[in-house]
């Protein structure tokens, strides 16, 4: 039994070692190529063309997304912490990684030899949305990483929320919390009430199948789900 617990501790440290001398090459390697986070600072989304009547009444929308970006102290608190509890509830005491997450993450691989769901944050989720693909590899994995730990180094957490809160795609041509408040409930995020903030904040897993117009069933329950998460 003693051998055996000693060839397994000799195992953990040669595993952490690898993986620790693995982590300092990909950062010499990829960090000098990651983009500049300060161009976050200055980012432009894309709005649609409104047309409004002579008395200032919206009257249509054109263009491919429905955008109405918001500045962070303009987003309910409500809102903020529903998107948390349902999407990263360490956020404000994580380095922009959850190194719990990705232990599950990394488990997962070990164990079915794919990548699986779980280990991004929502730093995370911003380095991909603003910069990076979506396509499943360990390189894009590693630039998401490396792209997270320095925006949470460079932005405040409140920055971070505010693109992250403002760009996520939340199913019929909604991108960010303000057009989706609109889209679904005609109504601005202030107006909302806190079933339909769960419901919005449980969208991000699958925006275009499971929202109140293409699946209200299935949208109220995720919504429930991150009501009782909140």
């Amino acid at each position: 039994m003693r051998r055996a617990i000693r060839y397994l501790i000799v195992l953990f440290l040669l595993f952490s070692l690898a993986v620790s001398i693995a982590g300092g090459v990909a950062y010499f390697i990829l960090a000098p190529k990651l983009p500049e986070v300060e161009s976050l600072r200055d980012v432009k989304l894309q709005v649609p063309l409104r047309v409004y009547s002579q008395d200032g009444k919206l009257i249509s929308e054109f263009g491919e997304q429905r955008r109405a970006p918001l500045r962070y102290e303009d987003i309910p608190e409500q809102m903020i912490q529903a998107f948390l509890a349902a999407e990263d509830e360490r956020f404000f005491t994580h380095p922009g990684v959850d190194y719990q997450g990705l232990i599950r993450a990394v488990w997962h691989i070990v164990r079915t030899g794919e990548m699986g769901p779980g280990g991004s944050t929502i730093t995370m989720q911003v380095a991909r949305n603003f910069f990076l693909s979506r396509e499943k590899t360990y390189l894009r994995k590693a630039n998401e990483i490396l792209l997270a730990l320095k925006i949470d180094r460079e932005l405040s957490k409140e920055e971070v929320l505010e693109l992250y809160l403002n760009k996520i795609f939340l199913g019929h041509r909604a991108y960010g919390v303000g057009a989706a408040a609109q889209v679904y409930y005609g109504r601005s995020v202030d107006e909302l009430t806190l079933a339909e903030v769960a419901t919005i904040a449980g969208l991000p897993q699958a925006p275009s199948a499971a929202n109140p117009v293409s699946n209200p069933r299935a949208a109220l329950h995720a919504g429930g789900m991150c009501c009782v998460a909140c």
